[in-house]
């Protein structure tokens, strides 16, 4: 379903019981809410949780920012490199009070939140500006920001400025769609967990085919790099927090999570051999426990 949050026409969709602990999860970089997996819902709703999935704006079946245009990502990067202010389309801190939004118009005065990658980052925001709607806090495969903290590799930082095969035909272009984001995916994905391909390939044309707005990747790329004093920010949030974390991530190293972690009062960490930055089925019954450890503790 559709609601109006944040002045927003935002895609929601909940499992789970009426009565059930709100859990909202906030999915990262260009993902649609599909990205949080069907298993893992039911993990998440098997341990009683109302779970409330959202695509993003500009993202998946939410309303599109298309009228602001494509930024400049090579230039947005410069800026940032050189410390100085970058301009996005919006910002992260946007996206938390759209997530703010999804609850109002739930009817919701607090929720658990879970937030993976971008989708964590924006977790940061409602942490420390929007604390009065957090229960509790869950930041998974995420950073600071800071730049203090490990960043990916070279070869990790070209496969995600890379882009598809050109083709003469649709259908070409789509399988050389489908092989340039199986090639990304595998490599940031969990070494101890990898994929198995066709599954792979399969649950990106289901992403593919529900929507695909490249466009929309770029301006979010740009709104991260523009948010430059969220480290600074973390000392305020007070919501139980938990900071989970693969040791095999390539796109975002785990000494991210160890700084998030310090920033944070209270924070727990755990950090996961072999995960890397995707949700492998072999480790949802252990991540829907995390998050109902750290709900628990609200």
């Amino acid at each position: 379903m559709r609601v109006s949050a944040n002045g927003v026409q935002i895609e929601v969709d909940i499992r789970g019981p009426e009565q059930g602990e709100p859990l909202v999860l906030i999915m990262g970089l260009g993902m649609q809410l599909i990205a949080w997996p069907e298993g893992f819902v039911d993990e998440l709703v098997a341990r009683g949780f109302r779970v409330i999935r959202f695509d993003n704006r500009d993202i998946g079946l939410s309303q599109a920012f298309d009228e602001l245009g494509t930024p400049n990502i090579p230039v947005a990067a410069l800026l940032h490199t050189l410390r100085l202010p970058v301009k996005a389309p919006y910002q992260l801190a946007d996206l938390a009070r759209d997530t703010v939004g999804v609850l109002d118009a739930l009817g919701i005065a607090k929720a658990h939140v879970c937030g993976a990658s971008m989708g964590g980052m924006v977790a940061q925001h409602l942490g420390f500006a929007h604390a009065q709607r957090l229960k509790s806090l869950t930041l998974m495969m995420t950073t600071s920001g800071h730049r203090s903290v490990p960043k990916e590799s070279l070869r990790v930082r070209r496969a995600l400025l890379a882009r598809p095969r050109s083709a003469a035909t649709p259908e070409q272009k789509f399988e050389n769609l489908l092989d340039h984001y199986a090639s990304l995916y595998t490599l940031i994905g969990s070494p101890g967990y990898p994929p198995e391909p066709q599954a792979l390939r399969e649950r990106l044309a289901r992403g593919v085919k529900r929507s695909f707005r490249p466009q929309a990747v770029a301006r979010q790329m740009v709104a991260i790099a523009a948010d430059a004093h969220r480290a600074e920010r973390l000392p305020r949030i007070t919501a139980p927090t938990l900071v989970i974390h693969g040791e095999g991530d390539a796109l975002i190293p785990v000494g991210a999570a160890h700084d998030l972690a310090r920033r944070i009062p209270g924070a727990q960490l755990q950090t996961i051999p072999g995960w890397g930055h995707d949700l492998p089925e072999a480790l949802w019954p252990q991540l829907a426990t995390g998050i109902a450890a750290v709900a628990a503790r609200a």
